[in-house]
Formats: C-alpha cells, sequence, structure tokens
C-alpha cells in the first residue's frame, strides 16, 4: 500500500474505532488496574469490582501492575486500546506528583487518561514504631536531629503522597531522613511493623489496625481539621506547622479517547456504586471522604494537583 493511502486507512481507522468500540459495550470481560501493590487502592478495586460485574453483566477482573511509583500501570492503561474494557484505579502519584518528579514520563496524564469520577479523598497520619520513643510530632523531630546518622523513612512508591509528604515535613523541620521506596502500602505497612524502617506518612485505612492493637503510634494527621475517628490526633498544623496540608485521593479512569458514552456509562455505574450505604459505610471506616464527583471535575483537580504538587 502506497504511505499516503497508509495513512489515510490509519487515520479511518482511528475515527471510526471509538464508535465501533462503543457499539456492544460491555461484551467481555473488564479489567481494574490497580498500579501499586495492595493497600487502600486494591481495597477500593475489589470493593468495585463485584458490583460493576453485576451491572455490565460480564466478570470484572483486578490486576496490579506496579512499580516506578504508579507509573507502569498507569502507562498500561494509557496506552491501551480506548474501548472501555480497561479501567485505571489512579491517584495522585503518577497522576499529578510524578509529571515534576520524572524527567520524562512515560504518559502525559492530561492528554493520554479520560477522567471518570474522582472517588475517595482522605489525609495522612505521620506514624512510627513503637519503639521511637517519641509521642508527639515536635519530639519526633528533636529525636531524628539527635541521631549520629539519617532516619530512614517508608513510602509506598517514589512519587507518591508519602514520599513527597515526608519530603515537605522534612523541609519545613530542618531534619535529615533518608527515603526508602516500596512498590505499593502492603510492603511498607509490612516493614513499618517490623520496624525495619521508623517512620512513614500512610493514609488512615493503612495505618487504623495497627494503632488500635498498639503497633503504630500516630503522631499527627496532615488535613485542616482532626478526624472525627481520632480526636486525639493532632493535625500537622497543630502540632507547629503552618499550612501543612497534604491530602491523598483516589479515582477512576479510562484510556484517552474512550468513547463519551463508555465514560458516562462507567460514570453512572461508579457513583451509583459508592453512593451505595454499604460501600460508603466501608470507605467512611477507614476514614476516606466518598466524593464522586462528574469526569470534569476530576480533570480539573488533576490539573491543579499537577501545578501544586510542581511547586
Amino acid at each position: 500500500m502506497r504511505p499516503a493511502l497508509l495513512r489515510l486507512a490509519v487515520v479511518l481507522c482511528l475515527g471510526w474505532a471509538p464508535w465501533s468500540f462503543a457499539q456492544d459495550f460491555p461484551s467481555r470481560p473488564v479489567h481494574i488496574i490497580v498500579p501499586v501493590q495492595g493497600g487502600t487502592m486494591d481495597l477500593l478495586a475489589r470493593l468495585v469490582a463485584p458490583l460493576l460485574s453485576e451491572s455490565f453483566g460480564q466478570p470484572v477482573l483486578v490486576e496490579t501492575k506496579a512499580g516506578a511509583g504508579g507509573n507502569i500501570g498507569t502507562d498500561y492503561v494509557a496506552k491501551s486500546l480506548p474501548d472501555g474494557y480497561t479501567l485505571l484505579v489512579g491517584f495522585n502519584g503518577p497522576l499529578a506528583i510524578n509529571v515534576t518528579l520524572f524527567d520524562k514520563l512515560p504518559f502525559d496524564p492530561v492528554r493520554d487518561l479520560a477522567p471518570v469520577t474522582l472517588a475517595v479523598s482522605a489525609p495522612q497520619f505521620l506514624v512510627v514504631h513503637p519503639s521511637v520513643p517519641v509521642s508527639s510530632v515536635a519530639e519526633f523531630v528533636a529525636y531524628a536531629k539527635a541521631q549520629p546518622s539519617p532516619l530512614s523513612y517508608g513510602s509506598i512508591g517514589i512519587g507518591g503522597a508519602s514520599h513527597l509528604t515526608m519530603e515537605m515535613f522534612k523541609a519545613a523541620a530542618g531534619i535529615s531522613l533518608e527515603h526508602v521506596p516500596y512498590k505499593g502500602s502492603a510492603p511498607a505497612v509490612n516493614d513499618l511493623l517490623a520496624g525495619t524502617v521508623p517512620v512513614e506518612f500512610l493514609v488512615p485505612g493503612n495505618v487504623l489496625p495497627y494503632m488500635k492493637a498498639g503497633r503504630m503510634k500516630v503522631l499527627a494527621s496532615t488535613g485542616r481539621r482532626r478526624l472525627a475517628s481520632t480526636p486525639n490526633v493532632p493535625t500537622m498544623i497543630e502540632s507547629g506547622y503552618a499550612e501543612f496540608e497534604a491530602i491523598s485521593w483516589i479515582g477512576f479512569l479510562l484510556p484517552a479517547r474512550t468513547p463519551r458514552s463508555i465514560v458516562d456509562r462507567y460514570h453512572a455505574e461508579l457513583v451509583r456504586i459508592l453512593k451505595r450505604p454499604e460501600i460508603r459505610e466501608k470507605l467512611v471506616a477507614i476514614d476516606f471522604e466518598v466524593i464522586g464527583g462528574t469526569a470534569e471535575e476530576f480533570g480539573a483537580v488533576i490539573k491543579t494537583e499537577i501545578v501544586r504538587w510542581g511547586r
């Protein structure tokens, strides 16, 4: 085929593909991609999957594609066919923070992904292993400064909120800590419980069971207000760090150019699922605020967060 005819054929195929994708959706299994290992993103995916399957009349399978601070799984979805069969559980690491943190991302979160809905958001907790002899942020700062070599801290991956929030804290407090990135919250939590790393920022859902069991100490939260579930835990702002606010969020996205009818179908189903009393109850129990806004609102959040974290 001549080059000009080949280009024309490609253009016509791309132009008609979204229309054809939408005709019989869904007619086969859907895959939800979780870009980190375990934790609250995996929990959210597995809460949603069976109810989405029930609505679609097709299997909905949860797959983990972890690595590079969430970039591997996010890139996988960004490069998938825009046919509705690959859904991303996205978070602020690869969607907002990594844009600045990495020299060159293999995807553009604004150009290559189609927001569906911002699902939930939550502050983080500054947590330490019980062996660390502190009970407040001020005591931890003094303890860290007194060490002959920097303490280590864990995060759920390079570029995630748990990483950048600790870097914000280091700068604000004038302390030195050594970063140990993990591939998701599950291994990060396990090593904190084992005392391999003494301190981390983690969302409440990863912390509360261990805090109640005395296996972690919570020093502060990163929201503007104390959480109702932990009224005795002060905020970072109350602990002397004015305007220190760092919120983690999770949402659902599809590949860019997914037909609007499919995006709208997902939006309607996911928001309906998030508003179900039993789902909301489970998410609120781990201190998530359930949102379920429009696709346009989620897109605006991503753009705003890219600028905020970039600074």
